[in-house]
C-alpha cells in the first residue's frame, strides 16, 4: 500500500513511518518543517532514507505532487498544544483547518478514498463525570475565582456537589475548551463531510497524552510530558500545575503508531472516531514522579498554578478501538516512563 503521512517528519509521524515501512508499505512523507516543531528545519537523520516532500499542505503544486500514486493518507500535520494567547488563533485555524480542507479537496481530485486523521482527546473538553444526585453531568468551564482559591475539581452544574470522573466514550457530548481543541473538532467535521460526499473511509483517532522517544524539547506549545522531560534533562525539577491530581491517560508513541496501522488496514466507508488510549487513568503527579525516578532527577514541585484553558480530568473508554480495530496498547505505563526518562528528545 502507498501511504502519504502529512507531518511525517514530526514526533508521531516519524514513528508511524517506521512501523509502516517495516510492515512492507511504501511511505511518502509531506512536511513543512515549521520552526516551532523543527528547530533546524532540516529532515532528521533517521528519516533520510524516506521519500520526503518538503512543503506546505496548502500549496496546490506541492499537494498534487505528494498525493500522486497514493492509496491512503495518514494526516498528522497540525499546529499542536495550548495556545500562548489569542494572537495564536489565526495560525491554528490556518494550519489545522484550512490545511485539512486543502488536503481533502486534493484527495477528492486525486481519487483517493481513504483517510486516517490524527484527532485528540481535547475535543471532549472536560471528561465524563457522575453526580451522586443527578447521574452523568457535563460541568462547565472552571472559573478563575475557584482556581485562584485552589478549588480545582469541577462541580455539579445542578447542585454544586463533588463529581466522580469516569471514562468517556466516543459518543459523549463534545465541548472543546481552547483554540487547538476547536481546530481538531473542525478537522473531524471536515473529514466527515468529505467521507459523505465521496463515499470514502475516514477514521479519526482521538489520541490521549502521547509520549516517547523523539518528542520535541520544551517549546511554548509542548505537552506536559515534554515539559517535564525537558526540565529533567536540564537538571531541574518538573513543575506540576494545580495539585497534581489531574487524571490523564498516557500512551506511548509506538502504540499510537500501531493504532494508525490498524486504522489503515481497516477500510470501512463513512466517518468513525476512536479513542486511542489505555483506559488506565494516571495523575499528572504520577507521571512527573515516574519520570523523575527514571531520570534520577529532582523531585517534582507542586506549584498550585493553573492554565485557564486546561481541563481537570480527561480519560477515555478504549472499548470501541478494541472491538473494531483489535487495538490494545502494548507498552505499560511504568515501562514506558522508565524508557522515556532517558530517551533522546528532538531539538
Amino acid at each position: 500500500m502507498h501511504v502519504l503521512i502529512t507531518g511525517g517528519a514530526g514526533f508521531i509521524g516519524s514513528h508511524i513511518a517506521d512501523l509502516l515501512h517495516d510492515r512492507g508499505h511504501h511511505v511518502r512523507l509531506l512536511d513543512a518543517l515549521l520552526p516551532a516543531a523543527h528547530g533546524s528545519r532540516t529532515v532528521p537523520d533517521h528519516l533520510q532514507s524516506y521519500e520526503v516532500v518538503r512543503g506546505d499542505i496548502r500549496d496546490q503544486a506541492v499537494l498534487r505532487h505528494a498525493l500522486t500514486g497514493i492509496d491512503v493518507v495518514c494526516h498528522q500535520a497540525a499546529m499542536v498544544g495550548l495556545e500562548t494567547g489569542l494572537g495564536d488563533m489565526p495560525d491554528y485555524v490556518t494550519h489545522n483547518d484550512l490545511g485539512t480542507a486543502h488536503l481533502l479537496a486534493g484527495m477528492s481530485n486525486a481519487g483517493i478514498g481513504r483517510l486516517v486523521l490524527a484527532s485528540s482527546m481535547v475535543v471532549y473538553g472536560e471528561g465524563r463525570y457522575s453526580c451522586p444526585a443527578h447521574g452523568t453531568v457535563q460541568p462547565g468551564p472552571r472559573t478563575p475565582p475557584d482556581l485562584d482559591r485552589g478549588l480545582f475539581e469541577p462541580r455539579c452544574p445542578r447542585c454544586g456537589s463533588a463529581l466522580h470522573p469516569e471514562l468517556i466514550p466516543e459518543d459523549a457530548a463534545l465541548d472543546p475548551r481552547n483554540t487547538y481543541a476547536v481546530t481538531k473538532l473542525t478537522q473531524e467535521h471536515l473529514a466527515a463531510v468529505w467521507a459523505r460526499h465521496t463515499s470514502g473511509s475516514a477514521v479519526a483517532l482521538r489520541y490521549h497524552n502521547v509520549y516517547g522517544p523523539r518528542m520535541p524539547r520544551n517549546t511554548p506549545y509542548a505537552g506536559v510530558a515534554s515539559l517535564f522531560r525537558s526540565a529533567l534533562a536540564l537538571g531541574e525539577a518538573p513543575k506540576v500545575f494545580e495539585d497534581g491530581a489531574q487524571r490523564r491517560d498516557f500512551i506511548h508513541v509506538h502504540d499510537i503508531a500501531r493504532a494508525n496501522l490498524a486504522a489503515i488496514q481497516r477500510e470501512h466507508p463513512g466517518f468513525t472516531t476512536y479513542n486511542i488510549c489505555s483506559g488506565q487513568p494516571r495523575t499528572i503527579a504520577d507521571m512527573a514522579t515516574a519520570l523523575a525516578k527514571a531520570a534520577n532527577g529532582a523531585t517534582p514541585i507542586i506549584t498550585g498554578q493553573y492554565r485557564l484553558g486546561d481541563v481537570r480530568h480527561i480519560t477515555a473508554d478504549p472499548a470501541r478501538a478494541e472491538r473494531d480495530l483489535d487495538f490494545r496498547p502494548q507498552i505499560a505505563f511504568d515501562d514506558g516512563m522508565e524508557e522515556f526518562g532517558t530517551a533522546e528528545l528532538r531539538a
